[in-house]
């Protein structure tokens, strides 16, 4: 039994939760429904819940700042938003859940799955280490689960991104591989907008580290750890495109 609760400043939202939890969920129980950042601290003392839905934005207040005030982080967090936008990478980065409102059964099916199949909790601390980082300052850190536990690791730091069926190899610059099992396509859509670029449907590059671009129908890009990377003909121009506008 998963036992779990909710800190939104929205009662429809806290309600809708609620339902659909209620109605498709039987393996979440719901110990508390909270309507601010103090009641869900409070909450998580009376409680101890494995898992917490939280709201980002709870005026005057956020679910950040909430957690920011716990002196330890035992449960799993899946953040709800109803802004996409609004600290989503640094969300994705962190390697915690999210689900944008209006919530749908599947996307909390979803989400509820993931937890279900987690090994353990005790990730939590250095998940959430990251998202503040990942928040306050320009250099970000990605969370990366190995076989061996996670890896914090900061983007600045990764060369490129390799993939074989649903692994995906980073290689950094410290010439250090890590093997995460993980598709690059979930990768290729986080690091969007950061300066990387998927060059070929099984290679991610960091645009920093090229050192030179070789014309050819679709080219080879050369990066400064050696290694040389083609470039699919259809992602050429875009490629090209995204090295002249670094």
């Amino acid at each position: 039994m998963i036992t779990a609760i909710i800190v939104d400043d929205e009662q429809h939202c806290r309600v809708t939760l609620e339902s659909l939890i209620g109605r498709f969920f039987s393996e979440v129980a719901i110990k508390a429904s909270c309507k601010s950042p103090a009641e869900g601290i409070q909450a998580i003392h009376v409680h101890h819940p494995s898992l917490v839905f939280l709201d980002v934005e709870m005026p005057p207040s956020t679910g950040f700042e909430m957690l920011r005030q716990l002196d330890e982080i035992d449960f799993e967090i899946i953040f709800t938003t109803a802004f996409e936008r609004y600290a989503i990478q640094a969300i994705k980065f962190s390697a915690l859940d999210f689900l944008l409102k209006p919530i749908g059964k599947d996307d909390l099916g979803e989400a509820i799955f993931k937890m279900k199949e987690k090994k353990s909790v005790d990730r939590s601390a250095k998940k959430i280490e990251a998202l503040f980082e990942n928040i306050q300052g320009p250099s970000k850190k990605i969370v990366l689960p190995t076989a061996n536990g996670i890896e914090l690791v900061y983007l600045q730091d990764i060369i490129r991104l390799d993939s074989n069926a649903n692994y995906t190899t980073f290689h950094l610059k410290n010439s250090k591989k890590l093997l995460v099992s993980k598709t690059i396509k979930e990768y290729e859509e986080m690091l969007e907008g950061v300066n990387f670029f998927r060059v070929h449907n099984s290679h991610i590059i960091n645009l920093r580290y090229v050192k030179n671009y070789i014309k050819g129908e679709g080219g080879i890009v050369k990066m400064e750890d050696g290694s040389s990377i083609d470039v699919s003909r259809r992602r050429k121009d875009e490629f090209l495109k995204a090295l002249h506008e670094m």
